[in-house]
């Protein structure tokens, strides 16, 4: 686990109520109901209602639990919560990742769909942002809303410079086929797990696609449609979000942020 990204507190507080409050206010949870199995917001509550850190993550899971208590953390905000769309019993892992929880007063706050769609706060917002994109639009529908973003460069780049760029030495692509054009102008971003969508990036004749997730039949549409892909790994395109909205937070409100990251390596 590497822990970065913190912010110094100022002694400020807030409510979890006034925390689910601000949140709603700079992310649109109700918009997302019709096409989001995530139950969007506050997941699990805690007894002391006062709030001075938050901790980041992607995944509400049992070692990052384990982390945001050991830098005590009041509430924990996360791209993947525990609660998708149906009440589930609390049995096995599910109840010890909310027991623990309980036990150690760690609240639990959920993002999906509306962080990977927002244009300035999402996690394809801040993958543009790295890269330079320019004239940066809603790109990649899911039953009929765009949660993507397609943009171009100013100057050509290459496919090795985007991975570079997007990931470094501390995540590793799934996949990278370089099919297309050597010289990339523009792009199409849909974080998470959108591999079958390259047919829309192919569709608008961009040069690279890029999403989370790698699929065996994406591999023969991206070669015979000649474009560039870069299957990042889940986890590594959805970093991007959970860190703006922490700094956001922490820039607005005063409050201690980190962020925890806890790779997967998928």
């Amino acid at each position: 686990m590497q822990q970065t990204n913190g912010q110094q507190t100022n002694g400020q507080h807030m409510t979890v109520t006034d925390l689910d409050r601000y949140l709603r206010s700079i992310l649109p949870l109700d918009e997302f109901t019709r096409i989001d199995s995530s139950r969007n917001g506050l997941q699990v509550d805690r007894r002391n209602q006062t709030v001075r850190r938050v901790a980041f993550a992607v995944d509400a899971a049992y070692d990052v639990f384990e982390a945001a208590a050991a830098w005590s953390a009041d509430v924990l905000f996360v791209h993947h919560g525990l609660f998708w769309g149906r009440e589930e019993v609390l049995t096995g892992p599910h109840y010890r990742r909310v027991a623990y929880m309980l036990e150690h007063d760690l609240a639990l706050y959920a993002v999906h769909l509306p962080l990977d769609a927002h244009l300035s706060l999402g996690n394809n917002a801040g993958m543009a942002a790295e890269l330079g994109l320019h004239e940066v639009e809603p790109f990649g529908l899911v039953k009929g809303t765009p949660i993507g973003v397609a943009g171009r460069f100013a100057e050509a780049v290459t496919v090795d410079h985007v991975v570079d760029t997007l990931f470094g030495d501390r995540y590793t692509p799934l996949a990278v086929l370089p099919f297309g054009p050597r010289e990339i102008r523009s792009v199409g971003l849909i974080s998470g797990g959108a591999p079958l969508e390259v047919d829309q990036a192919i569709d608008q004749g961009l040069d690279l696609y890029i999403s989370g997730d790698a699929n065996h039949i994406a591999y023969h549409r991206c070669r015979e449609a000649g474009i560039n892909a870069i299957f990042g790994g889940h986890y590594a395109t959805e970093v991007w979000g959970v860190q703006r909205v922490a700094a956001k937070l922490a820039a607005d409100t005063g409050l201690e942020t980190t962020f925890l990251d806890i790779p997967t390596g998928m």
